[in-house]
């Protein structure tokens, strides 16, 4: 019995690096082309005439390809660093959030409250001097 049969295999390395097959660099690449590819042709064709749902669908194949982007590049999944990269990815997703939509809140309410209204326009333009 060899000392390789001993150890439980997995798909590292010893010193943590994943076993990788050029097939699955290829498919990552291949999703990858294929998840630019089709927003480019949507928009670029004006296939979906609303500006709001453009975005939504853009803003829906980059968080794919992120995913893809994680999985086939980065080689992240639970078993990785013994699931500490996950718990990171997590952690910095929620923060990202956060920061977005506080930010959207703050900008939203500093242009309600101190963007002047068109009535408030009018007024200032008669008093002025």
């Amino acid at each position: 019995m060899s000392q390789h049969d001993t150890h439980e295999h997995d798909d590292h390395l010893e010193d943590g690096i994943p076993h990788v097959s050029a097939r699955e660099y290829l498919t990552g690449f291949m999703l990858s082309v294929v998840l630019t590819a089709i927003p480019f042709g949507l928009v670029m064709g004006k296939v979906i005439p609303s500006s709001g749902l453009v975005a939504i669908v853009l803003l829906a194949f980059a968080a794919v390809q992120v995913v893809v982007h994680m999985i086939y590049f980065l080689h992240m999944n639970t078993r990785s660093e013994g699931g500490w990269n996950v718990l990171a990815l997590i952690f910095t997703v929620v923060l990202v959030v956060i920061v977005l939509i506080g930010s959207l809140w703050v900008m939203h309410h500093m242009n309600a409250n101190m963007m002047p209204g068109a009535h408030d326009m009018q007024e200032m333009l008669k008093n002025a001097p």
